[in-house]
């Protein structure tokens, strides 16, 4: 039998642990619900802008409003499922949600990693076009199949992340508790062998796969992209080729969105790969909570992105922010081809189009 005092002392930390817990469980919900509402509006906005406006139909245009796309999908069908798992220790739909989320997740980053490479090269071959042949609207056949490529890439790269989940339910500490359901990276000795010898190839490789396709190549290709068109930006500026003031400064605009677009996805996806880290070097030695708690941080930190990501369109690009404060009809028929064209069309041309859904 325990003596009083340590039982008391017990008692005291294991109340004071369900305290800590439940500030963290209104911390969570907090967290999502914000996030949530904010990203659903935000690129919910982003995609009717482009859809419902016939002067934003450009192709960084269409990267934007296919990226605003997928983060959408995230956040609606990720996070609920993410978050339900935080507060009950269970997965809402069992096998299915433990193998989908990563994938999506996975996904996810491919989407954001080759949309914005695609952005920095348009954008670097508009400020090196003289003559803005490539400033026109490209027609639906073009632009379809550059974000078919994007889609299928990131799906197929990501299709491994299915051979190596596996859902797992651990007896709870103490053995009173509700037992818990983990994901693990597990790989099914059931699989076929040609897809089993997939998964460990993916499960050995996976950490600089991530660090080096997912982090360092979308981060570094747009910083040195956009360095050499903001170059190409200054030159134009001096040589007054590329149409008034104005449009030069637009192109800047944009410029300084996809950097801090870059930038956000960088800093969002440090955790992640910190977390990897750690569990492939240092598993044993760090404490499976503080493991547990800086996985759901790096989630957290990916639905932030994709929420964040249009209110930076909006703050960054004046021909975002126009469309979306939606003032009068003629702000509307002012809307450039794109942030850089100084193609303008008379508002008589074409019929105005609504800017909001």
């Amino acid at each position: 039998m325990l003596p009083s005092s340590d039982f008391n002392f017990n008692i005291h930390d294991y109340e004071e642990e369900n305290h800590a817990e439940s500030y963290g469980a209104y911390t969570v919900l907090i967290l999502a619900v914000v996030i949530f509402s904010v990203g659903i509006i935000g690129n919910l906005s982003v995609m009717c802008i482009v859809c419902h406006n016939y002067y934003m139909r450009s192709i960084s245009n269409s990267l934007l409003a296919n990226l605003a796309l997928w983060d959408f999908v995230v956040i609606f069908f990720c996070l609920p499922l993410v978050v339900f798992h935080a507060l009950t220790k269970k997965w809402l739909l069992g096998e299915f949600s433990c193998r989908i989320i990563p994938y999506l997740e996975v996904v996810s980053l491919g989407v954001t990693t080759f949309t914005l490479c695609a952005l920095c090269i348009d954008r670097f071959r508009a400020a090196s076009n003289v003559k803005m042949y490539y400033e026109m609207i490209e027609n639906w056949v073009s632009t379809t199949a550059k974000l078919t490529v994007i889609w299928v890439g990131a799906l197929l790269l990501a299709l491994p992340e299915l051979l190596i989940r596996q859902l797992v339910t651990e007896d709870g500490d103490p053995p009173d508790v509700t037992p818990c359901e983990r994901c693990v990276i597990r790989i099914s000795t059931d699989l076929p062998d040609t897809l089993y010898v997939l998964g460990l190839t993916y499960d050995g490789a996976r950490l600089w796969w991530y660090f080096g396709c997912y982090f360092c190549l979308p981060t570094l290709f747009t910083i040195c992209s956009s360095l050499l068109t903001a170059r190409k930006i200054r030159r134009a500026e001096r040589s007054c080729v590329r149409g008034s003031k104005k449009q030069i400064q637009l192109e800047s605009q944009m410029n300084c969105a996809v950097v801090a677009l870059a930038i956000l996805y960088g800093f969002c996806s440090i955790p992640e790969n910190i977390c990897n880290i750690l569990t492939a070097y240092m598993a044993v030695s760090v404490p499976r909570r503080a493991l547990d708690i800086l996985h759901l941080v790096s989630q957290l930190l990916l639905f932030c992105k994709s929420a964040v990501a249009p209110v930076l369109l909006f703050t960054l690009c004046q021909p975002f922010t126009k469309a979306f404060l939606d003032y009068n009809e003629q702000n509307v028929t002012e809307l450039e081809l794109s942030p850089f064209s100084t193609i303008h069309r008379a508002a008589r041309t074409y019929p105005t189009v609504a800017t909001h859904c």
